[in-house]
């Protein structure tokens, strides 16, 4: 009898890798599942589940906070649930909630029996930075900001402490908002990155942080305003540089200025060439991390990066005003530290109607070149030794006109200096060689493996995309009627065998050849609460990532036009769209990360920031209502979560199997 019911169990036990787990915050799904099959006591026989298994998965949708309830408001709410369908149709059902590691300013544990402060900042001597704007109340800065996030899981960890599995988060912070007496931080601090260890139960799937580590980034020259974040394939963190530092006026300018004061303690150390760039986290199995910049990925507003399974071709996101879509594809599998660097040209046809058949991509070089080349570069080179630019035609034939951060400029390119044009310059030479920088804000990006479809998102589609424009080129074929200021998610259709426009072979199996709306979102005119778009639809995309088991899109928001930021679940084969969990009112939705299986369990992480940065449409009595909410629970406005979805055990309905 002891030997049936055991082989009983290992045929139950045989479906729970076929099925999304969430984690739980009570008993396991196994031991439920087990106790649905027939119970799990020495004396009850197992009933085998036979050939049952996991056919699909799909997402209860909570409804948009309101003024009936300022907590919701004022906090992370969580009422969707996941819905798991068997293959003889009974469902799983798991309600969700929202679990953080720590609000950033916590003290968490350094691993070696004392603390560190979670999102604080130090210098390039590893010096904690200091806030003295206000006297008597000096402390050390941390950020308000947390964003990309990487869940990754090696095959040996060492770290002491572990009574489970040890996985490992890294988190980037990307700035801090303000200092104490209000003043703006924004893009004067060196962006760190932390490594936490994470104690995963084998019974649950709950993460419990044993050990935060600050990554050392001196060697890579600090980090400058680090944004959305993904996994290799290869299990490294990549990084990312927003908003590039414009090396022509550095020198003059204020937020400039301020970081290199901040990072070498002198207003003038920081070389500009030396941010906009991909660092790439490797993490240790004694918890720790290292860190080296990649130069070779182009200067662009790098965003959310997303190498294929080729392990080999990436495709970035560019959060910049005529920015552009962009693609490297690696000499090496799982070596970014050389390659070719392309950017697209967008065909007839482009549209942001989902029902529109899309227009084509074709791609042109920008070069080749290893990081060590482009770094040296970026150490020896200055601006006017590249280009020479001016803001107004100067009537020379031998001057390009440009398009840039919505204005335009007139270049020419020194003799020689295509390439460091191309690695250092990247938007202005993208734009001299006529490629299509006509998008606004293209953010976050993921793949579709199965279906050979990349993501990405437009957090808004206007300026430079609308006709009429004064940042719009007609000759880039992105001229819409109107503009769509809440945005949407575009989607490529990938393929190999192609050619870039000086008729070389592409490397890769894995270019976009093809672009078409997916989903978008819907401006309104103001409503009660101050939203500005609709929001019960998508607003102002960033965050995306895909499931390939859920067959789901995940959509995190970064809007200045929903007064509660979401992040949705979008169903790619039913086209439904399910609201998961909202932001404190005035935060941004960041670090989103799916992880289908880290050892049998369903990770889906997400952070936040900025909570309290209301948007200027928000009615005045919901803010006065959620504004203590904020302040008492994220210390007033300074800090912001790090965390993940859970499911509730009690919340799991399962029919007889």
């Amino acid at each position: 009898m002891l030997d049936e019911m055991q082989a009983s169990r290992r045929q139950a036990l045989k479906l729970f890798s076929s099925i999304p787990l969430l984690p739980l915050s009570g008993a396991s799904a196994a031991s439920m599942l087990m106790t649905a099959c027939g119970g799990d006591s020495d004396t009850t026989a197992v009933t085998p589940p036979g050939t049952l298994s996991f056919e699909s998965a799909s997402f209860s949708s909570m409804a948009a906070p309101s003024i009936s309830d300022p907590y919701a408001m004022g906090t992370t709410s969580v009422g969707s649930a996941l819905n798991v369908k068997l293959s003889d149709g009974t469902t799983q059902n798991f309600k969700l909630a929202y679990k953080p590691f720590f609000i950033t300013g916590d003290y968490v544990p350094d691993g070696k029996g004392g603390y560190s402060l979670s999102g604080g900042y130090v210098d390039i001597n590893n010096k904690p930075i200091l806030d003295t704007s206000v006297a008597g109340l000096e402390r050390q800065f941390f950020s308000d900001c947390a964003d990309g996030t990487s869940l990754i899981n090696l095959d040996k960890a060492t770290v002491s402490g572990i009574k489970g599995k040890a996985v490992f988060a890294v988190v980037q912070f990307e700035y801090t908002s303000n200092n104490q007496a209000g003043q703006s931080m924004y893009g004067q601090l060196p962006s760190p990155i932390a490594v936490l260890t994470l104690d995963q139960d084998q019974a649950t799937g709950k993460l419990t942080l044993v050990k935060y580590h600050n990554v050392d980034t001196s060697a890579a020259h600090m980090l400058w305003i680090t944004c959305g974040a993904s996994m290799s394939p290869w299990n490294t963190h990549l990084s990312s540089e927003e908003y590039e530092p414009d090396a022509f006026t550095a020198s003059s300018d204020a937020q400039f200025k301020a970081f290199s004061k901040n990072v070498f303690g002198d207003e003038t150390k920081a070389n500009p060439y030396h941010y906009g760039h991909m660092p790439e986290v490797t993490v240790n199995p004694d918890g720790t991390g290292s860190i080296k910049k990649h130069y070779c990925l182009g200067r662009i507003s790098h965003e959310l990066i997303q190498v294929m399974p080729d392990n080999r071709t990436a495709l970035m996101g560019d959060d910049a005003s005529n920015s552009g879509l962009f693609i490297f594809v690696a000499d090496k599998e799982k070596d970014l530290s050389s390659g070719s660097l392309y950017v697209a040209n967008v065909g007839t046809g482009f549209s942001i109607d989902p029902a529109a058949p899309g227009a084509a991509l074709t791609w042109i070089k920008l070069g080749s070149a290893t990081s060590a080349e482009i770094e040296k570069m970026a150490d020896t080179l200055k601006p006017s030794d590249i280009m020479t630019i001016a803001t107004k035609d100067p009537a020379d034939a031998s001057y390009t006109k440009i398009f840039l951060s919505g204005k335009t400029q007139w270049i020419k390119i020194k003799p020689g200096m295509e390439k460091a044009a191309a690695f250092l310059e990247t938007h202005r030479y993208a734009s001299f060689v006529g490629a299509s920088m006509a998008f606004t804000k293209m953010e976050g990006t993921t793949v579709n493996v199965k279906d050979k479809i990349a993501y990405s998102a437009l957090q808004n589609i206007q300026g430079s995309m609308i006709a009429g424009d004064a940042a719009n080129n007609p000759a880039y074929n992105v001229s819409l009627a109107k503009k769509l200021s809440a945005g949407g998610v575009m989607a490529h259709t990938l393929t190999g065998g192609q050619k870039d426009l000086g008729g070389a072979a592409i490397n890769s199996e894995w270019v976009p050849v093809l672009t078409k709306a997916l989903i978008i979102g819907e401006d309104i005119t103001k409503d009660i609460l101050g939203n500005t778009a609709n929001p019960d639809k998508i607003a102002n995309p960033d965050n995306l990532k895909f499931s390939e088991k859920l067959r789901t899109l995940f959509i995190g928001e970064d809007s200045s036009q929903h007064v509660n930021n979401f992040v949705w679940a979008y169903n790619i084969d039913t086209k439904v769209l399910s609201r998961l969990i909202s932001m404190p009112a005035g935060a941004e939705a960041t670090g989103l990360v799916v992880a289908d299986d880290v050892n049998g369990w369903t990770y889906i992480m997400s952070n936040f920031q900025h909570p309290g940065e209301w948007i200027s449409t928000m009615d005045a009595a919901a803010k006065a209502l959620v504004n203590p909410i904020v302040n008492s629970n994220y210390k007033n406005k300074f800090g912001c979560a790090v965390g993940y979805l859970t499911a509730e055990a009690t919340s799991i309905k399962l029919s007889k199997v």
